[in-house]
């Protein structure tokens, strides 16, 4: 006989459309549904856990707050209960029956382009609890309010119509049972819904239990107090979030209300794993809203050069679930980049303070990664200028200075921060750039990695101080005090007359031909004879290095170059003669010389060339 009390109920147009597109779009990611009803029980107990402080209810009362999982791999069957709110005869039908949604039929069209393009949006358009009929052919919920009114039962296939009926004998909450599909039966499997239950809700603040057994074990101690937390807490999070064996070299726990409410867990760990030959690292902060996973290794939260980051941010700005794709043009999610970005590169600069030498590690571990974020992100310059770091002609070897330390030892006068790159401090300071700045007592940055001179050009200047490297052609120095111009003058006695240093620089132009643009007496030679200057004031020596270990050679060498050379060096006095006594001997020279000063600089030579001719050199000295 029909129970007269089943009403058969068809569903909403709307909710109708909805179930059509959950159905029949195309999902690849089916886990998703078990992440949303265990989400909305979640919610039903936290508004439980709320209403109690204020209402005091007595029904159910003793009743544990918990979701409970059950799963029948032999009927398939899969079983989600909560001891939440629960839900009167109305909720049901109003919650379950209908989408209260303003703008229908836009609203339709969004969730049916949205749903081809990711099923991580359901949440977003609060239809989680539909996400069910992905898995199940059939979908009973029976539920019972928290003020202890009669219990009902509802139940659909997803087609256009569903069955409400009362339900005795029910305790406080929801029991949402799902008849699984063919192709979905997985889903009744305890290990399948462990796995998921690790992955998305693991930091649920109710107790999940799977078959009777708790799979959220780990606290999401990121939403507690920093002083309620030990340090080995911390580091089993850290182990946890980061799959690692290891501590982290640093930590950083904050919570923010303005311009978002955020807490926020991130660590640097101790290795480089790009470094380690393990290919470019994946970004290792999960975004979660209300402890709900929502993004796992997120791209959009954080900069992808702080991709080496581990740890958690959760925001309950966000829209509960909202989808990957709408995260990448979310205002909020722009703003909550910005804010973490800047709050960890401040969190650097306060620990490179605190101890530097730690930072000095960490700089030495992950540097590559700031100075990646120089080169391509303007946002940030500033704040990552005051975290860059290298060694100078003032620090011991192995030491590191900052932009702010070079600034404090700056000359009266001198406007600008000078560089210079090389393969190694020793081939530096044995090379011609650095010798004026020796003499005079100019302290100049050593960059010792190719990409410096890009970090540093990118850059282009630091607290009002403009950025030169030392081998550009249009450097100009400090003025020279009283005593070093003394000095000069007693240089002077032994440099080649005016007119000589213009007709040897004028007849070394025609030796060396288009290699070089121009050749000229230098002003900031000291002991060498000559030097190779760049007279393309962004094209350094390294970057052509750069492009020629990378087969550019031809856009390499096309950066324009002058040759200057020391009227002082007894090298170049001599050749001034040489060439009106034996001209061809004399070009040889030229050659080398060039040759020599382009090695000096970095830059590649035909080296087979340069072999030949050192042996015919040798052999005309030897004939002498």
């Amino acid at each position: 006989m029909t129970d007269t009390k089943v009403e058969t109920r068809e569903f909403q147009a709307e909710t109708r459309k909805v179930l059509d597109i959950v159905i029949n779009s195309l999902y690849t990611e089916r886990d998703i549904f078990v992440r949303e009803l265990v989400s909305n029980a979640a919610d039903a107990l936290e508004k439980y856990r709320h209403l109690s402080l204020t209402e005091k209810p007595e029904f159910d009362a003793d009743v544990p707050l918990e979701i409970n999982i059950d799963c029948d791999d032999k009927k398939h069957i899969l079983t989600i209960t909560d001891t939440g709110i629960g839900m009167t005869r109305e909720e049901l039908e109003t919650n379950l029956g209908t989408i209260a949604h303003s703008g229908s039929g836009r609203f339709l069209e969004e969730l049916a382009e949205a749903a081809k393009k990711d099923v991580n949006l359901i949440g977003q358009f609060g239809v989680g609890f539909y996400s069910a009929f992905m898995a199940a052919k059939k979908v009973t919920v029976k539920t019972r309010s928290w003020d202890g009114s009669e219990g009902h039962e509802w139940v659909s296939d997803g087609g256009g119509t569903y069955t409400i009926s009362p339900c005795p004998g029910l305790h406080r909450g929801t029991k949402i049972i799902l008849e699984l599909k063919e192709d979905a039966e997985q889903y009744a499997n305890k290990f399948t819904i462990e796995r998921i239950i690790q992955q998305y809700s693991t930091f649920i603040p109710f107790p999940v239990k799977v078959d009777g057994k708790t799979v959220n074990t780990v606290q999401a101690i990121w939403t507690r107090s920093k002083g309620e937390i030990t340090d080995e807490e911390y580091t089993e999070f850290y182990k946890f979030i980061a799959n690692a064996v290891d501590e982290p070299m640093y930590r950083l726990h904050f919570s923010a209300d303005a311009p978002l409410a955020i807490n926020a867990l991130l660590f640097v760990p101790r290795e480089n794993f790009e470094t380690l030959g393990m290919g470019r690292m994946q970004p290792g902060v999960n975004l979660y809203c209300q402890k709900v996973l929502i993004d796992q290794h997120s791209e959009n939260i954080l900069p992808e050069w702080l991709r080496f980051l581990k740890g958690v941010v959760d925001s309950e700005d966000l829209p509960l679930n909202i989808s990957r794709q709408a995260l990448q043009d979310n205002a909020l999610v722009v703003k909550l980049r910005k804010v973490l970005t800047k709050r960890f590169l401040k969190f650097l600069d306060e620990e490179a303070k605190k101890d530097p030498e730690k930072y000095a590690r960490f700089w030495k571990t992950f540097g590559i990664f700031l100075k990646e974020g120089v080169t391509t992100d303007f946002e940030y310059q500033k704040e990552l200028g005051r975290l860059l770091r290298f060694e100078s002609s003032a620090s011991e070897p192995g030491t590191l200075i900052s932009l702010d330390d070079y600034i404090g030892r700056m000359k009266e006068g001198q406007e600008e921060i000078y560089y210079i790159n090389g393969p190694s401090r020793a081939a530096i300071e044995h090379g011609p750039y650095v010798e004026m700045f020796r003499k005079r007592g100019i302290e100049i940055i050593y960059t010792l990695e190719p990409i410096d001179d890009f970090v540093l050009s990118h850059l282009r200047e630091y607290e009002g101080k403009k950025l030169v490297s030392a081998d550009r052609a249009d450097l100009r120095l400090p003025e020279s005090t009283a005593e070093e111009t003394e000095e000069k003058k007693d240089e002077a006695a032994e440099r080649l007359p005016e007119d000589k240093v213009k007709a040897l620089c004028s007849w070394m132009k025609e030796v060396l031909g288009d290699r070089v643009k121009e050749v000229k007496p230098s002003s900031r030679l000291v002991e060498s004879p000559a030097m190779i200057v760049n007279v393309d004031g962004f094209m350094t020596s390294t970057m052509e290095r750069i492009m020629q270990a990378q087969g550019d050679s031809g856009l390499a060498m096309a950066g324009k170059k002058d040759m200057e050379i020391n009227p002082a060096s007894p090298i170049i006095r001599k050749l001034a003669d040489l060439r009106e006594k034996d001209g061809e001997f004399a070009s040889m020279l030229v050659e080398q010389i060039y040759d020599n000063a382009m090695i000096q600089a970095g830059l590649l030579v035909d080296s087979q060339e340069m072999v030949g001719r050192s042996y015919r050199i040798m052999e005309r000295i030897a004939d002498k």
